[in-house]
């Protein structure tokens, strides 16, 4: 049986405490969060208790093996930090850090306190996604030329409107669309150069946008859009080989669709029958995570991993505020 501790009872961490509290294998120990109101809540509705602080949840509760960081980006070293001095496993939401330094500074800290760090870069975890990416290997659409994606949503609120603190939140560039640079670099390898343009800057009020070109080492190119200036929220992709597109949009009601081009003729697509809905992938990011500290094993998702989605992001930050490309060493 796994102890689970959650430090924060926003969207992310509701999500994450209502997944440990689904597990079977899990027992969820506390939530941590200022908020009496909200912490109240989200500890009644998955049966465990609420703490004011951390330090307050250490201090009472009997057994602690992993601490949840659902906190905002710029309190995930300090909190990570002090859960690696105290000896536990860690899952942390992503992105790591604000910055390529700052991330690589908590992944060293927490191997020097041979503590375990896991970054939760779900988009790996969405069945679309995950199926996606194994057509591109088997070479179901040839060489992969070009890929796009698309992420966007109304502008969030959250504690204290953090995420409308640029310096904190890094925007939707670092806290939204890392997500696809994650799932590109899983598919594609390393960028080797980021090329970005977005609104920032230009006095929009609760609106961001960004539209980030990625050459890759391999030769291949990448558009990432995303926007916070749209109502609900979807996520689209569309992979182009020499031999075929794999394409997927949330906003339509049909299952991801991969078309070969020398089999078009007379058809309609091949639709893989996948869908994030059937099984929630939060739950299955969580669940690999703990089966992952359970028996030692290492993490679809790395630190390394996870460094390099803040660096690819950091460098999309710096090529909106310069104007020019941004090459990767």
């Amino acid at each position: 049986m796994h102890h689970v501790l959650v430090i924060g009872a926003g969207t992310m961490g509701t999500v994450h405490a209502r997944s440990y509290a689904a597990m079977e294998n899990v027992e969820l120990v506390g939530i941590v969060d200022i908020r009496a109101e909200r912490g109240r809540e989200l500890a009644a509705e998955t049966k465990t208790e609420w703490f004011a602080s951390y330090e307050e949840a250490m201090e009472k509760l009997a057994r602690v093996d992993i601490i949840d960081v659902c906190l905002p980006t710029y309190l995930h070293k300090t909190y990570v930090q002090k859960a690696a001095d105290a000896g536990k496993h860690i899952i942390c939401e992503k992105p790591l850090a604000r910055n390529k330094e700052e991330a690589e500074s908590i992944v060293d800290y927490c191997r020097e306190k041979n503590v375990k760090l896991f970054v939760g870069h779900v988009l790996r975890f969405f069945p679309e996604y995950e199926k996606s990416r194994q057509l591109v290997q088997d070479g179901a659409i040839g060489n992969v030329g070009v890929a796009r994606t698309f992420r966007g949503g109304i502008f969030p609120t959250a504690w204290n409107d953090w995420y409308a603190d640029y310096k904190n939140s890094g925007g939707l560039v670092l806290d939204m669309i890392i997500h696809d640079f994650d799932f590109l670099r899983w598919c594609f390898g390393d960028v080797e150069r980021v090329y970005a343009k977005s609104l920032l800057g230009r006095g929009f009020a609760r609106m961001d946008y960004a539209l980030v070109t990625l050459r890759f080492q391999n030769g291949m190119i990448a558009h990432v859009e995303g926007s916070w200036a749209h109502e609900g929220f979807s996520m689209k992709m569309e992979l182009a080989g020499s031999e075929g597109i794999i394409q997927y949009d949330s906003a339509k009601e049909k299952p991801l669709i991969a078309v070969n081009r020398a089999k078009q003729a007379g058809m309609t697509g091949v639709a893989v029958p996948e869908s994030p809905l059937r099984e929630n992938p939060y739950f299955r990011e969580l669940k690999h995570f703990i089966d992952c500290i359970e028996n030692d094993r290492e993490p679809r998702v790395t630190v390394e991993d996870a460094v390099k989605a803040v660096e690819i992001a950091r460098a999309a930050l710096e090529s909106i505020e310069t104007g020019k490309p941004v090459t990767l060493v």
